[in-house]
């Protein structure tokens, strides 16, 4: 029987343990492994970490959005993501809008992420196995980790909605915006394995299909989320190339290519609201209640939010009721359900106070009462002098959003989904008017602040003790 002594048996071990030292070795300096582990790109990883089915990242030119795209699909392909549940197999589809494109952006992120020892086999559409980086991919089959294989096709939004058809898959990757006809088959394609899709684009096409269904999020669907991401969020980009690349564009060219933003012929009239107004729901003293805003609406929706604000000025839009084609008595008992959840104050009626807009002083369709009357009668006491100088309103709300060198002092709460759409797609229109659309939850937010006064903390009541030493206080700066 040999033993560990024997000589071939020990240079054996020694060559077999410095293999494995030289596979570490390699495994710690490969583009995957390097990935934000030196420098951390804080938005990347929140694109890996959430768990929605739906994930989009709206972002500049070089602002890392790509590297999210590649990286996560190298990471499912292999069965090696950090953060969602791993298979033994994946079939996956990286949608590009043209072969040039996928040859030149998304195919090269592939494949400078994936090791070489990975790949069983290469199809080409053009070009030659041996540099593929140089033609146009047709899939590439990997090694799974779980000893299985994982398929990475590769599509072209050219090629038409016919070549989207037939398959089941586990993701799809979408490398700039698709064609909505396109989105829609590639859903169908991940349904029956309950699969993913996520996107990775510079908006430059306007307010299109992901402007809304996306970014709005019209369906309010609880799979979808976005993020956007702009230059200064790279950690490799430094600021002085940052200046230099902003030298170059012009203004509009800036909120897409830089910020990743949506831009409209007219632009958002409430460009300063961002993730930082976005706040989530906590328990708001009883002290920090102030009024219902409301603005009514029969066929069209009615939008009314509970404020609360703060001694310190900050003001929190904490719960919302926002719906269509309902009556009043409809509206007025949804208002006062959602005020006894919050146990919202009343005044010394018993009724629950609101700001309204003066339309609604006019008679309803029967002649008998106005609006405002309908909801006094049902015990909302509204108050219908309300300001609405629009230009006022509009820069009162600005500074709240983002005051000059300061924090914001409007949060609005995550489950107020409503007022944050209408936020995201409120723009100006022409003569220096916003399109009059969708602009419900804007219209009774504006009454809100415009209503605002300056807000001091109540007294506390003080000690006889207090009480005397202010006075002997008084005495001694008269002495």
């Amino acid at each position: 029987m040999k033993t560990v002594t024997d000589g071939g048996d020990m240079k054996e071990i020694v060559e077999r343990l410095l293999d494995i030292q030289k596979e570490e070795n390699r495994r710690k300096h490969t583009p995957l492994s390097g990935y934000n582990k030196v420098k951390i790109h804080k938005k990347q990883m929140a694109f890996h970490k959430c768990q929605k089915r739906n994930r989009w990242v709206f972002g500049g030119n070089r602002s890392g959005k790509t590297e999210c795209g590649a990286v996560e699909t190298v990471w499912l392909a292999r069965g090696i993501h950090p953060y969602r549940p791993n298979r033994k197999e994946i079939s996956c589809w990286v949608v590009s809008l043209s072969q040039q494109v996928q040859r030149d952006v998304a195919q090269q992120k592939i494949l400078y992420y994936l090791d070489k020892r990975w790949i069983r086999q290469i199809s080409m559409l053009s070009g030659s196995k041996s540099s593929p980086e140089y033609g146009v991919i047709d899939y590439i089959v990997i090694e799974n980790v779980f000893g299985g294989t994982s398929k990475i096709a590769f599509k072209s939004c050219e090629a038409g909605r016919e070549k989207f058809q037939g398959t089941s898959l586990d993701f799809v990757w979408f490398d700039e915006e698709p064609p909505k006809e396109i989105y829609e088959e590639c859903r169908m394609r991940i349904l029956d394995r309950e699969g993913d899709i996520f996107g990775t684009m510079t908006p430059l096409k306007g307010l299109t299909w992901v402007y809304d269904e996306i970014y709005l999020n019209s369906k309010n669907s609880s799979e979808v989320w976005c993020e956007f991401m702009e230059w200064a969020d790279n950690p490799y980009l430094s600021q002085k190339e940052i200046v230099a690349m902003s030298e170059t564009l012009s203004a509009d060219s800036l909120e897409s290519r830089r910020y990743g933003r949506f831009q409209s012929l007219g632009g958002m009239v409430y460009s300063e609201f961002s993730e930082q107004n976005v706040i989530q729901p906590f328990d708001v003293p009883a002290e920090w209640q102030d009024k219902l805003s409301i603005d009514p609406g029969l066929n069209n929706p009615l939008s009314c939010h509970w404020y609360a604000r703060d001694f310190d000025g900050n003001v929190y839009v904490v719960a919302e009721h926002y719906e269509a084609k309902k009556d009043v008595a409809y509206h007025a008992q949804r208002i006062r359900e959602i005020s006894r959840q919050l146990n919202w104050h009343k005044d010394k009626f018993g009724n629950y106070t609101a700001l309204m807009d003066s339309a609604a002083n006019q008679r309803t369709l029967n002649g008998q009462k106005s609006v405002a009357e309908l909801f006094c009668h049902e015990g909302i006491d509204v108050d219908t002098c309300v300001n609405k100088d629009l230009y006022t309103g509009i820069n009162k709300v600005k500074y709240m959003l983002k005051p000059l060198n300061g924090a914001p002092k409007l949060f609005v709460f995550s489950c107020c989904v409503n007022m944050i759409r209408e936020f995201k797609g409120y723009f100006w229109g022409e003569g220096d008017r916003p399109v009059k659309k969708d602009d419900h939850a804007m219209d009774e937010l504006r009454y809100y602040i415009s209503s605002l006064s300056e807000r001091k903390k109540p007294q506390e009541q003080k000690s006889a003790i207090a009480l005397d030493k202010e006075k002997l206080a008084r005495k001694l700066r008269q002495r």
